[in-house]
């Protein structure tokens, strides 16, 4: 066959990028991302609710930060997403998809709680240590027994550690019947309410306060301590080769058995450390929703850091703001709370999209004539 003919390439052509992006061009696609979802979300809430955006995102920042009440319970709440997505990236970074930060969040707290009921005549610096070694052992234990199950049968992470949240979510329920109070309330209620045994104390007073204590200085030294883990440890390195190819890491001489378990014992430990936060620090009880979903939501906040404890903060803190902010535009302006939840989604649509032109390039090709 002679003559002229066009050859049809595909209008467009992805392909993972050889080289890392320099990181000002990696936060410039999340600022644009952040700024088109911020453009999107403004035309849905014209088109729905027919109300000015500026509005709407003023209430939202007035939600979080309207008050210095709401000030310190936004960061509280940040430093425990914070805490959690701390304790997942060890796991996720080697790859080791650990769904179970609920159900290691509620041990967590579950041991918590039992030391404040159990132990609260010691004294309170014996107290606090007791506390949190628990909460530790308890985290560390529920995520040793699927990191085993992987070492030694090669079990699917991800469908054990989901199940490990219903037992505890179960386990939780059945701590709270033994130690209801009131009888027959159904709930555990505040523990040591009258003398605030085993609440972590405010850091700025010789009180108690509820929202804001040393929990801030523990999970941020929490978040440097693991960067410099991760990024200079010997075991750091080992996650990090596991992450990148396993039979790579076989050929190396690391003993990826042994990493799986330590490592996922150190993620559930900080998970249920996390639950410690939770429960001295923040609600001062126990419940089935002391985990409120966080466990999930962390994976979004680490994802997003690519596993960087330090742009962790970042990310903990939008997060927070996002959550805190959907909430107050509910009752503002008595919108239903779909609503604001499709503002939440669209922001973290564009956010996690973003990540795809951060690790992709899309390259366009025209018709190529032949002869």
């Amino acid at each position: 066959m002679t003559g002229n003919y066009t050859i049809h390439e595909p209008f467009a052509r992805m392909s993972k990028r050889a080289e890392a992006l320099p990181g000002w061009k990696a936060w410039g696609i999340r600022i644009i991302g952040l700024v088109l979802s911020l453009v999107v979300c403004a035309i849905v809430i014209m088109a729905i609710v027919n109300m000015s955006p500026l509005k709407v995102y003023g209430a939202m920042f007035e939600g979080a930060f309207g008050s210095v009440k709401r000030s310190w319970v936004t960061v509280r709440d940040a430093m425990t997403m914070l805490c959690i997505a701390v304790g997942l990236a060890p796991a996720f970074k080697m790859k080791f998809w650990n769904i179970g930060a609920e159900g290691q969040i509620l041990v967590g707290g579950i041991a918590t709680a039992a030391c404040m009921l159990y132990f609260k005549n010691l004294p309170a610096p014996i107290l606090f240590l007791v506390m949190i070694l628990a909460s530790l052992a308890a985290g560390a234990v529920w995520g040793l027994v699927p990191g085993v199950f992987k070492a030694k049968w090669n079990t699917n992470e991800t469908l054990f550690t989901l199940m490990m949240n219903y037992i505890a979510i179960q386990l939780t329920s059945y701590c709270v019947a033994l130690w209801e109070n009131p009888f027959g309330s159904n709930t555990v209620g505040l523990i040591n309410q009258g003398d605030m045994t085993g609440w972590l104390p405010n850091m700025f007073s010789s009180g108690y306060n509820k929202d804001f204590g040393w929990n801030v200085v523990l999970v941020m030294v929490l978040a440097v301590g693991m960067y410099l883990y991760l990024s200079k440890s010997k075991h750091g390195y080992e996650i990090s080769v596991i992450g990148d190819s396993e039979n790579t890491a076989r050929y190396a001489g690391i003993r990826v058995n042994r990493v799986y378990v330590r490592t996922m014992a150190l993620s559930g430990a900080i998970c249920g450390f996390a639950g410690f936060i939770a429960v001295s620090g923040a609600s001062h009880t126990i419940s089935t929703s002391t985990a409120g979903g966080r466990g999930f939501t962390a994976i979004i906040v680490a994802w997003l850091a690519q596993f960087n404890t330090v742009v962790m903060v970042i990310f903990s803190f939008l997060i927070v703001f996002l959550q805190k902010g959907a909430v107050q535009i509910a009752s503002q302006y008595g919108l239903n709370e779909n609503v604001s939840s499709i503002i939440t989604g669209i922001i973290l649509f564009f956010l996690l999209g973003s990540e795809f032109f951060v690790n992709y390039s899309v390259k366009f090709r025209g018709k190529k004539v032949h002869q």
